[in-house]
């Protein structure tokens, strides 16, 4: 079947769709970007997805795209590809637009290129069993709260992870571990969820925000507070938490284990209410 993608305001077969070379998101990553994943043909959390798009938007100065269109367009992506009853994901870019070259922003303004594409998914990782991560030195730029398409850093150390066999990376800025480079990140001490608090230091997930939610509703201790990096040996469980990987065990952090190197109680069952939310 023929992959059926969106390219500023039209569907197209993915393959004949072309993006300028001038387009300031291959020569400046100026744009941002969005993955909204669907169960059953149904988006979870699509709201929320939009409203963090618009804050991006904001931040970045880039005007001109139709956020309220977004909803059609991916149902429309999930029909024309057949994924309409599927368990999927859409990626969504919009970046500055094309235009000459320069380090300020096009004057006058150009259109926002906008591209999204459906595809099937199926998770890579078993909450039965859990993963692996490693920790690595945080060299991100100090605006991790947009959702930029600048990924360098995170893809460079996903790549360290999975050179050295684990799935995610934890990236440690000041002795602080502050997130993943594509999930959240939670550790249990001494007997209270924590994750690191909202800052420019990292992006407002929308996971970390249900898992907390989750939190509540199942009764565990939880506060958003600094997890220092000695602290984590004393840590009796680690979870990540993603759109796609929704609420995930860590069972070994750089060769270490945890809980025993299995998932433990609380992340289980997080992860069971992740689910359970998500599938409602």
């Amino acid at each position: 079947m023929t992959a059926i993608a969106f390219h500023n305001g039209t569907f197209q077969a993915k393959a004949d769709i072309r993006i300028s070379p001038e387009d300031r998101g291959f020569l400046f990553a100026d744009g941002v970007y969005e993955v909204a994943r669907a169960y059953g043909g149904r988006f979870f959390e699509l709201d929320a997805h939009l409203a963090r798009l618009r804050d991006g938007l904001a931040a970045l100065m880039i005007g001109g795209a139709q956020v309220e269109a977004l909803p059609a367009i991916f149902a429309e992506l999930l029909t024309r590809n057949a994924l309409a009853t599927s368990d999927a994901l859409v990626y969504l870019q919009i970046t500055r637009g094309a235009a000459p070259r320069t380090h300020f922003f096009p004057d006058p303004a150009v259109p926002p290129t906008v591209y999204a594409e459906a595809r099937a998914f199926q998770p890579k990782a078993d909450p039965r069993k859990g993963i692996a991560v490693i920790t690595t030195p945080d060299t991100r730029w100090a605006r991790c709260d947009i959702k930029s398409v600048a990924l360098l850093p995170n893809v460079l150390a996903n790549q360290q992870a999975r050179a050295a066999g684990a799935t995610e990376a934890v990236f440690v800025r000041d002795g602080v571990a502050l997130e993943g480079s594509s999930s959240s990140f939670f550790a249990i001490v001494d007997g209270d969820v924590r994750t690191a608090p909202c800052s420019n230091y990292i992006l407002p997930s929308i996971s970390r925000r249900v898992t907390l939610e989750l939190c509540r509703e199942a009764g565990f201790p939880h506060r958003e507070t600094p997890i220092f990096l000695h602290e984590l040996p004393k840590a009796s469980e680690m979870f990540m938490a993603g759109t796609t990987l929704e609420v995930m065990p860590v069972v070994a952090v750089d060769g270490r284990p945890v809980a025993g190197g299995t998932p433990g109680p609380m992340a289980t069952e997080l992860a069971r209410r992740f689910h359970a939310r998500a599938l409602a």
